[in-house]
């Protein structure tokens, strides 16, 4: 049923999105499909890396490493953005079509009310691509 599965990541809250991230392998592992792990970063130097080449390098560590724990196929995918926070949903909708993704499985947020006047990334991404988008609560904890 599905080939490739994309997981957006954010290296700076990982640990908000394993809730995904397992969910994801869950039906990869089911499916026989592959797990693309992308991660949006900015030309400058930022707190998860110094450049886009030292990003793409973490991305592709963790994405080894999901692969290892999971016992699945896993690529990675970095999207080089200059302002994230605007730009996020054009660069995931982008990216749905780069990597050839038929199935999205994103963490999302606890709703507030800002959700009425602002689109989540995973409503962007059910009504602008022809992937499905499997979204996941995050786990509030943490």
């Amino acid at each position: 049923m599905f080939h490739k599965i994309m997981v957006p990541i954010d290296l700076a809250h990982r640990d908000r999105m394993e809730t995904a991230i397992t969910v994801a392998a869950d039906i990869a592992k089911l499916y026989g499909a592959q797990v693309c792990y992308v991660g949006a970063t900015t030309p400058t130097p930022g707190a998860t890396a110094h450049t886009p080449q030292e990003y793409a390098a973490k991305l592709d560590a963790f994405a080894r490493q999901e692969g290892v724990a999971h016992g699945h196929d896993v690529a990675s995918h970095m999207v080089i953005s200059h302002d994230p926070t605007a730009d996020l949903d054009q660069d995931l909708v982008k990216a749905v079509d780069a990597v050839g993704a038929d199935l999205v499985v994103m963490a999302t947020h606890v709703p507030h009310i800002g959700d009425r006047l602002w689109p989540s990334n995973g409503g962007r991404l059910a009504t602008h691509t022809k992937a499905s988008v499997f979204l996941v609560r995050a786990d509030a904890s943490k």
